[in-house]
Formats: C-alpha cells, sequence, structure tokens
C-alpha cells in the first residue's frame, strides 16, 4: 500500500518529476526521470509530483496518474484532455499544450483540405498502377469554409487560409464579433463548401455532426476532421459517404485506431490519416519549451498556464 506523504515531507526532498525527456532545463531542485514505469517501486511513485504522460501513449499512459498517490499537476503534451479526465482526483491541477501543437495541426488541416479537393489520393492510386487519370477536380479557391472551433488552432488555420481567395466562417463556444456561436451552425451548413472541425471533446461536441447536419451538406462538401472522432457519428458518416454525395478528411476517428475491417478504409470518397496534426517535426522543440516554463512557474509559485477546470467539465 502506498502510504501518502505529507505536505512537509515532500518539501523537505527534490521535488520529482516524471517526463519523458531528462535533460530539460529545469529549477536547481528538481529531478527528471523517465523510468519505465513499470519498473518503478511504490516508493518511488511516490516520490513523483508531476506528472507529463508520454506523448501519444494513450489511455495506458494516462492510467499511471492514478498510480501516484503525491501527484500535484499533470501536464499533458497534447491539446486534448478529454480522455484524462476519468483519472483526475481531488488536489491535482490538470493542464493541457495548448498552443504546443497550433501550426502543425492548422497545416494538416489545410493539407488535407487541399489534398482532398484537389485529387492527391486518385493520383497517389493511379501512379501505384502506372496510370495517367486526367481529371477536373474541385479548387480551394472561391471555396465558403466553416472552421468549427475557433480557438488558438483555428486561429493558425485561418491565417494560413488568408492568403487564398475564400470566405471563411468561424464558429465558437462563446460568439463575439466576427465568429458566429457553434449554435448558428445549422444556419449556414448548406452553405459550407468545406466545414473543418476543431473543438475539443465534450458531452456538448460529441456526434455534433450527426445525420442531420451530414444530411445538411451541399452535395460535393467536403469535412475535415482534426479535433476528436468522436465529434462526428461515425456510423452516419459511413452512410452519407456511401452515397458518394458529400466527401471527408479524417486524421481522427471513433474508435481510433481505426480497425482494418471498417468500412471507412474502404470509401475512395474518404482521406485518412493516422492522428498526426500535432505529431510534426516542430512538436518536440515546443512540447519542451512547454514543459520548462511550467516547472519554473511551478518553482516561482506562479500561476501555471493552460490550467484545465476539470471539475466543472465533470459535473
Amino acid at each position: 500500500m502506498i502510504v501518502k506523504q505529507s505536505e512537509e515531507q515532500l518539501l523537505e526532498s527534490d521535488l520529482k518529476v516524471w517526463c519523458q525527456w531528462t535533460d530539460l532545463k529545469v529549477p536547481k531542485n528538481f529531478t527528471l526521470t523517465n523510468k519505465p514505469l513499470a519498473t518503478m517501486t511504490a516508493a518511488e511513485r511516490n516520490e513523483i509530483q508531476i506528472y507529463v504522460p508520454q506523448y501519444m501513449g494513450g489511455t495506458k499512459a494516462l492510467a499511471h496518474i492514478q498510480d501516484f498517490a503525491n501527484v500535484k499537476i499533470v501536464q499533458l503534451l497534447m491539446a486534448g484532455y478529454d480522455d484524462a479526465l476519468e483519472y483526475m482526483r481531488t488536489g491535482v491541477t490538470l493542464c493541457n499544450a495548448t498552443g504546443v501543437h497550433n501550426d502543425s495541426t492548422a497545416e494538416l488541416a489545410l493539407a488535407l483540405t487541399l489534398a482532398s479537393l484537389r485529387g492527391i489520393p486518385d493520383f497517389v492510386r493511379n501512379q501505384a498502377v502506372a496510370t495517367w487519370g486526367h481529371k477536373k477536380y474541385p479548387s480551394l479557391s472561391d471555396k465558403t469554409i466553416g472552421i468549427v472551433g475557433y480557438g488558438s488552432i483555428g486561429k493558425s488555420l485561418a491565417h494560413l487560409l488568408s492568403v487564398f481567395p475564400v470566405n471563411i466562417l468561424k464558429f465558437a463556444r462563446t460568439p463575439k464579433e466576427g465568429v458566429l456561436g457553434i449554435e448558428d451552425l445549422d444556419n449556414y451548413l448548406s452553405n459550407l463548401d468545406v466545414i473543418i472541425l476543431l473543438v475539443p471533446l465534450s458531452p456538448e461536441t460529441k456526434k455534433l455532426i450527426d445525420s442531420k447536419r451530414l444530411a445538411s451538406l451541399k452535395d460535393g462538401a467536403l469535412l475535415v476532421n482534426v479535433a476528436r472522432g468522436g465529434v462526428v457519428d461515425s456510423e452516419a458518416l459511413v452512410t452519407e459517404l456511401a452515397t458518394g454525395r458529400i466527401f471527408a478528411a479524417l486524421d481522427v476517428t471513433d474508435p481510433e485506431p481505426l480497425p482494418a475491417d471498417h468500412p471507412l478504409w474502404g470509401l475512395k470518397n474518404c482521406l485518412i490519416s493516422p492522428h498526426v496534426g500535432g505529431d510534426s517535426g516542430a512538436f518536440e522543440k515546443r512540447g519542451r519549451r512547454l514543459i520548462e516554463e511550467q516547472l519554473q512557474r511551478f518553482h516561482d509559485e506562479e500561476e501555471l498556464i493552460n490550467i484545465i477546470d476539470w471539475v466543472n467539465l465533470q459535473k
């Protein structure tokens, strides 16, 4: 049994941090470890006060939160935090990585949009069989694009799209000047040529794009999901795509990883990437910088950044 240490005992020793990187610049009394969690003793687990789950470690990495009796802070290396909520407990601060993946995810959203519209998947298939299949494809130019989830990533995406001659409609949970409310989405769906999803997964956004909304999309519309798979009703999406009426480009799916026998794989009007939106060459430098800043803030008794109000989220 792990016995929880007192605050006095914890403060007398070095502050222990589990992180995949052990060469970070950290305050003098901070000790980093990336010892395999399965090999740590109960005493070693009891010393961990800040836990940075392995990036892309999935629920297996997140489940270790409950192994650390004295953990004070859980710092995620991803923007999404929904999978971590079930492991949180009173007294633990949860922070995500807002800002770290903005540009990479925005890049992929744009890449998926352009690839799908301009027929890149068809070109790849044709190249594999040495076929010169000339065909006219849609252009991004003059399209009306809906960014659903106009947060930090949405702003980065809008910046990238601003060099194209397109009309951008922005939707967010909290409407403001120039930004519509997500509740207004139904009034505009039929006008969108491209709809790009960037919202976090929550009870309010689960299956946000359902059969009714899919049916409201115009013929030839493109749905791009770089948010979370659960934001779209997968069964409804398969049904709608099977008609050939609309297109989809998905970096995230539900379930995930997508099983080999899932019907989405066989639909030629569906482009799939394996959840690589934030996992680019830009990630490590930015991720390391975030952890170093958070540890310094904790040392200096300053407020941490990117704190998630997980208690209210679970109400």
